[in-house]
């Protein structure tokens, strides 16, 4: 997987309020599986060796943990 990018300030906080919220969100992502399209209920941004990530559970309560400069868009359900 490539180096970690920061995202731009405006898009964090996004993603910090819809976590606030705990808002469902249709996001769209890639990693080294591929590419994924979810409906996502967005629970805790969470940094790990100075990577940010998404928390967020599925519709069936399946826990996904995204790393945030993959995730390609994000549009509320």
């Amino acid at each position: 997987m490539k180096d970690y990018q920061p995202i731009q300030c405006e898009l964090h906080d996004g993603y910090e309020l819809a976590c606030m919220r705990q808002a469902e969100h249709i996001v769209s992502w890639h990693d080294d599986a591929g590419e994924h399209i979810e409906t996502l209920r967005f629970m805790d941004i969470e940094i790990s060796n100075s990577e940010e990530y998404l928390i967020a559970d599925t519709p069936d309560g399946e826990k996904r943990r995204i790393r945030l400069d993959l995730i390609s868009s994000s549009l509320p359900y």
